[in-house]
């Protein structure tokens, strides 16, 4: 989610917004540390912070804080279960953020920042609002320094995903990844398989030699196989494969169609160890439906278990690292 892009479109439409930004999640809650809402006076929103009675409560808080219009800060910690009825038992601390038009220049600062990538920004606490500065080195999740400043990290990073093929299959995972966080490169080597609409995280490729946009394709980017053709599967399969350089490399087919690949692969004198990267048949267990819907649902699943793994992986990050607001309460001006 854009958040500055959005901060600046509801000031200049209604002179006034809210960011909650969730800072600490101590046990198990329904969002993670760094998770974002953007909340409107009239209460419609953008993002979630999981949804339920904390979310409800959250933005009714929210619109009680713009009632005035005016720049503050307000810091809160909930127990989701005794306080809350929620049943995850964990606790969470949450800044709420209200920005005015007055502000609306720094805002616009940040939004241009952040349609340029993933940035970072150290912020400094004043009585009633973080006063934030773009910074160089990055940083992967939410966190506060020795000084009491919060470093944060903003913008939009979607995995890319290689799509070959677009027959019924193709074109159900298409959907499912409409609002989800890849950008999806869908490749075909027949004229007018490629259907005219798509979501806009789409980008078409029409071309008689599909091996060829491989390498276009980013380092870490998932290559998704399902031609109409074996031959061509297995020829995309070997570049794939052969470039050392892709998180996810998997081919639509059976335990057989798999075998005969190895074999294959082993054949042109790849590595055994190369070779055993090859996912296929692709998508979860569980789901034995041969209906591309429910395909489609499988092996989207795969992918965002994939990319959460590889993620991690590439951030060098405990997914249960917690974040401190103890010494920032200390500094800070509660707004009750």
């Amino acid at each position: 989610m854009k958040v500055w892009s959005l901060i600046a479109k509801h000031l200049e439409d209604t002179g006034c917004c809210a960011m909650v930004t969730m800072t600490e999640v101590l046990g198990s809650a329904p969002r993670e540390a760094g998770t974002r809402m953007i909340i409107r006076p009239d209460g419609g929103f953008h993002g979630t912070i999981g949804g339920g009675t904390l979310e409800w409560h959250v933005q009714a808080e929210a619109q009680k804080l713009m009632r005035n219009s005016k720049t503050l800060l307000h810091f809160s910690q909930h127990a989701l279960g005794p306080e809350l009825g929620q049943c995850c038992g964990g606790a969470v601390k949450l800044l709420i953020e209200v920005f005015t038009k007055e502000k609306l220049h720094e805002v616009k600062e940040l939004a241009a920042q952040e349609e340029t990538g993933l940035f970072s920004t150290r912020g400094h606490f004043t009585a009633d609002r973080v006063v934030r500065e773009v910074i160089n080195e990055a940083h992967n999740k939410l966190n506060f320094d020795a000084n009491g400043d919060i470093l944060e990290n903003f913008g939009e990073k979607k995995r890319q995903v290689y799509l070959y093929g677009a027959g019924h299959i193709g074109r159900a995972l298409m959907l499912n990844m409409a609002a989800l966080p890849f950008d999806l490169v869908w490749i075909d080597s027949r004229h007018n398989a490629l259907p005219s609409v798509t979501a806009g995280n789409v980008e078409k490729i029409y071309t008689p030699i599909p091996v060829e946009t491989l390498a276009t394709a980013p380092d870490g980017a998932f290559i998704v196989i399902m031609t109409h053709s074996h031959s061509l599967d297995l020829d995309l399969v070997n570049a794939a494969l052969t470039a050392e350089r892709f998180s996810y490399v998997g081919v639509i087919g059976s335990d057989t169609k798999k075998a005969r690949f190895k074999s294959r692969l082993k054949s042109f004198g790849m590595e055994k160890t190369n070779v055993e990267k090859l996912i296929c048949p692709i998508g979860i267990d569980g789901i034995k439906s041969k209906h591309p819907a429910a395909i489609a649902a499988s092996v989207t699943a795969e992918l965002l278990i994939k990319d959460e793994e590889v993620s991690k992986q590439e951030a060098g990050l405990d997914s249960n690292n917690m974040t401190d607001l103890n010494r920032v309460e200390k500094t800070v001006k509660f707004v009750q």
